[in-house]
C-alpha cells in the first residue's frame, strides 16, 4: 500500500496514512498505529468494484508474542459510516455527549477514550461502500454492491483484503456490527467462514435479524415493541405498576407480549369483548396509553405512533433511537416523511459533536485529508436503491427480506467455539431489545451451543455507549467477552 493521500477521483488504488501514538486505558499503556485508507474490492474477474475506507488501531505487541486480536466494527443503515462506533463508543478517541441531552453545539470536548477496546483488541472501523470516504469504481452499478448479499459479499472481500495487506491471517477475529450493522454481521460471519476463516467471536449490538416478521406490520412487530414501550414509560413516570424497579416490570412485560397481548393480535376480531377489555387494561398500565385508544386501534401501536402518542398532552415527542430524548412536538408544518436517522431527538443530540471530532481525529491524529465529502449518513439514497433478497443457508428460493438468524445459526453450528455477543439498550424503539431475544430463541441450537451466545440490555438507546454510565458497563461485559472468546 502506497503512504499518500487520495485525490477526488478514487482510481483503483490503496493508500494507507499513520501516526503513532501512546494511550493509557484499563489500567495498561499502549504504543499503537492510528491509521487510515482504503482498500480496493474487486469482482471475480478483478475488475474493481469499490474503494472502501476504513481507520484502524494497531497496538505493538513484543517479540514472540501471541497474535492480538483483530476486530471489524461497522455501523448500519444500510447507509451509515462507522464513526459512531469509532468515535462515540470504542475507538482511541472518545466524544462525552449529554446523552439523554442535547449535546450544546461546537466546541466539543474530546480525548483519549477510556472504554477504548484497543486493550483487547486491535481495530479496524470500516466505512460500507457509498458512505463515509468509500466510493463505487469506475462502471459499478449499485446494485452490484447495495444490498443485502452484495453488501455481504463486499465486506467479506474487504476484511479479507486487508489481512492480506497487513499478514494478519493468523490473528483471532471478531465481528462488531451495529443496528443493520447486525445483520450483516450474522450473514457476513457465515459467508467467511465458509470461505476458510473460521472466527472467534461476533458482537450484535441494537440487533435485527428477522426482517421479514419483524418489520413487516405483522403481529412480530408490535410484540417486539412492547417491552421496549413499558421501557419507556418507566422512564418517563407513566407507568402504573407495583414494581420498584425496572427489570421487573421488563418481565412482566416480556410475558404480556408473548402471551396474552400476542393472543389478542392473532385473534383478530374474533376476540371475546370482555377478554379485549383484560387485555386493553393490562397493557394500558404497561405502556401508558389509554385502553380505549388502544382498542381502538385493535392494540396495533406502532412506534411512529407511539412516539408522538405517549407525551402528546405536553406537547412533546419521543425520541425513536433513544425515547429517553425529547423534542417539542406543538405544530409542524407538513405531513410529508422525514428521513428517518435524522428527524429524531436522540440523533440530533449527538450528530454534530460525533462528525466534527471524528473529521478533527482524521487530520489531527492520523493526518488523512480528502477532498471527497464524507458521507457520515448516505443512508436515504442507498436504503431506497437496496435489494433485499436474500440467499439463507438451507433455503434455496431467495427470501424477499432476510431472516439472518437462519445464517447465524449455521455459523455457530459450523464453527462450535464461535461465540455471540448480542447487547442493545432497552430505551431503543428502532431495535427493539425483545426482538433479538426471540429471534434467537428459535435457532434451535443443539443444548451444547446454546450458551455460546449471551444477553446483556443497558438502560441506554439504540447508539447504548454514548451513555456515560452505560459504556463503563459495557466495556467490562466486553472485556469478559474477549477473554472468554480467546481463551483455550
Amino acid at each position: 500500500m502506497t503512504e499518500q493521500t487520495p485525490a477526488a477521483d478514487t482510481a483503483a488504488t490503496e493508500t494507507f496514512t499513520s501516526r503513532r501514538h501512546r494511550i493509557t486505558a484499563g489500567g495498561r499503556t499502549l504504543d499503537y498505529t492510528a491509521g487510515a485508507g482504503t482498500v480496493i474490492v474487486r469482482d471475480d474477474e478483478h475488475t474493481p468494484l469499490a474503494s472502501v475506507f476504513y481507520t484502524s488501531y494497531v497496538a505493538d505487541r513484543e517479540e514472540g508474542a501471541a497474535p492480538r486480536p483483530v476486530t471489524f466494527l461497522f455501523n448500519g443503515g444500510p447507509g451509515s459510516a462507522s464513526l459512531w462506533l469509532n468515535i462515540g463508543g470504542f475507538g482511541v478517541k472518545r466524544t462525552p455527549t449529554n446523552t439523554p441531552k442535547a449535546t450544546p453545539p461546537a466546541p466539543y470536548a474530546w480525548g483519549d477514550n477510556p472504554h477504548t477496546l484497543l486493550t483487547e483488541s486491535d481495530l479496524v472501523f470500516i466505512d460500507a461502500p457509498g458512505t463515509g470516504y468509500s466510493r463505487l469504481l469506475g462502471d459499478t452499478a449499485p446494485a452490484q454492491v447495495w444490498g443485502v448479499d452484495q453488501d455481504v459479499d463486499a465486506f467479506a472481500k474487504a476484511i479479507t483484503r486487508w489481512l492480506t495487506v497487513t499478514n494478519n491471517w493468523n490473528a483471532p477475529r471478531f465481528l462488531f456490527g451495529e443496528s443493520y450493522g447486525t445483520t450483516r454481521a450474522a450473514s457476513l460471519v457465515h459467508r467467511l467462514q465458509n470461505q476458510g476463516l473460521d472466527f472467534n467471536g461476533v458482537v450484535l449490538l441494537s440487533t435485527v435479524l428477522n426482517w421479514g416478521e419483524s418489520n413487516l406490520g405483522g403481529p412480530r412487530e408490535y410484540i417486539n415493541l412492547l417491552p421496549s414501550f413499558a421501557a419507556t414509560v418507566w422512564y418517563h413516570g407513566r407507568a402504573r405498576a407495583e414494581h420498584t424497579e425496572l427489570e421487573p416490570f421488563l418481565v412482566e412485560a416480556r410475558a404480556f407480549a408473548q402471551g396474552p397481548f400476542a393472543a389478542a393480535l392473532l385473534q383478530g376480531d374474533l376476540i371475546p369483548s370482555e377478554v379485549e377489555d383484560e387485555v386493553a387494561a393490562r397493557m394500558s398500565a404497561l405502556v401508558g396509553l389509554d385502553a380505549d385508544y388502544l382498542k381502538k386501534h385493535h392494540f396495533r401501536i406502532g412506534m411512529e405512533q407511539y412516539r408522538y402518542a405517549l407525551l402528546a398532552d405536553e406537547g412533546r415527542v419521543i425520541g425513536r433511537f433513544d425515547t429517553r430524548f425529547t423534542a417539542e412536538h406543538q405544530y409542524v408544518v407538513g405531513g410529508g416523511s422525514h428521513d428517518p436517522a435524522t428527524d429524531d431527538a436522540a440523533t440530533a443530540g449527538v450528530n454534530s459533536a460525533h462528525l466534527s471530532t471524528y473529521r478533527a481525529h482524521l487530520v489531527d491524529d492520523i493526518g488523512y485529508t480528502s477532498d471527497l465529502h464524507y458521507r457520515h449518513l448516505h443512508n436515504m439514497p442507498i436504503s431506497r436503491a437496496w435489494d433485499w433478497k436474500h440467499k439463507a443457508p438451507g433455503v434455496d428460493a431467495p427470501q424477499l427480506v432476510p431472516d439472518v438468524s437462519l445464517d447465524l445459526s449455521a455459523a455457530v453450528r459450523r464453527n462450535p467455539n464461535l461465540r455471540v455477543f448480542v447487547m442493545g439498550g432497552y430505551y431503543d424503539l428502532a431495535t427493539p431489545f425483545f426482538g433479538p431475544e426471540v429471534d434467537v430463541a428459535h435457532l434451535y441450537l443443539a443444548p451444547a451451543l446454546r450458551d455460546n451466545i449471551r444477553f446483556t440490555f443497558y438502560e441506554s438507546g439504540h447508539m447504548t455507549f454514548v451513555d456515560e454510565d452505560a459504556v463503563v458497563r459495557m466495556k467490562s461485559d466486553l472485556d469478559d467477552f474477549y477473554r472468554d472468546a480467546t481463551a483455550r
